[in-house]
């Protein structure tokens, strides 16, 4: 079996247990490192992470770490939360007999694969790299909204004012777009959330759109540029004249999951819009007579 390894190069508790997966899969499988981390085992293989490859990648940080490595790669991710959210985790950092255990059960194949969509886009005729979770077309001066025109199915649907639009998909709605109100959809699914972000004069509502159909957002405000930016982490500039178009991709995100559900991880995550009662019952309210 061939495995690959990232972590956040930044983060301490990351790079320790990085440490610890390279001593935990000693020569049970061909480990290659990312170009990142490669003075963690000068011994072993490095690349990058287009390069890598392999059956599965191992990725330690939090949800930007586990962002990045699928952009770059189409090998199923194995996310270990070392960050402060983990949304996308599988296992937790702070919890070293579980992390070994997962590595075994990586090794020895006891697993399942979880696809997710990814989006796609291009600017004019050029296509961009695919994201995981969204897609943000802003207005590029801090504190000056932009005009944005919005085709569905090169059907025009309307126009907004508003500091930009988010296009996200199923993975992403707990992302950026959750922050402003977007709903929260089962990442199993296949859809475009469209969420305006501080849109004037305008209720504040996202609109779920069939994966099918093909949005496009065009600046009209010729005198204000603005930028497209994927998963938070990468800016393109976009000219006034230009559109953003984005539809599902053909490529899929793999994760790999050993049997935790959706709603178990999210689970102590404060995202959920109901509360985790404790074992053994519903809590509080305890002064109400039980039904007849």
């Amino acid at each position: 079996m061939k495995v690959g390894l990232t972590a956040h190069p930044g983060k301490p508790a990351a790079l320790e247990l990085a440490r610890r997966a390279i001593e935990r899969i000693g020569d049970r499988a061909e480990l290659i490192l990312s170009d990142g981390i490669a003075s963690l085992a000068p011994d072993r293989p490095h690349a990058s992470l287009e390069a890598m490859g392999g059956d599965a990648l191992l990725a330690i940080g939090g949800d930007g770490t586990f962002l990045y490595a699928m952009r770059r790669t189409d090998a199923p991710l194995l996310p270990v939360n070392a960050g402060t959210v983990g949304v996308l985790a599988e296992v937790e950092a702070h919890r070293p007999e579980e992390f070994d255990a997962a590595i075994d059960r990586l090794l020895e194949g006891r697993y399942f694969l979880e696809e997710r969509m990814k989006l796609a886009a291009q600017i004019g005729a050029h296509p961009i790299p695919d994201v995981v979770n969204e897609y943000v077309v802003h207005a590029a001066q801090v504190g000056k909204m932009g005009l944005f025109e919005l085709s569905v199915d090169d059907r025009l649907v309307g126009r907004v004012q508003a500091d930009g639009i988010i296009v996200a998909s199923a993975t992403g709605s707990t992302g950026y777009s959750l922050s402003l109100f977007g709903p929260i959809v089962d990442p199993t699914l296949d859809a475009l959330v469209l969420t305006a972000i501080a849109p004037f004069r305008v209720e504040a509502r996202a609109v779920v759109v069939d994966p099918l159909r093909t949005v496009r957002i065009r600046p009209i405000a010729p005198e204000r540029a603005s930028v497209v930016i994927l998963d938070g982490q990468e800016e393109i500039p976009l000219e006034p004249s230009s559109s953003v178009t984005v539809y599902r991709s053909p490529r899929r995100a793999k994760l790999v999951r050993f049997g935790t559900g959706f709603f178990e991880r999210m689970r102590g995550k404060r995202i959920l819009p109901w509360s985790d009662a404790p074992e053994g019952g519903v809590s509080g309210r305890a002064d109400l007579p039980s039904p007849p």
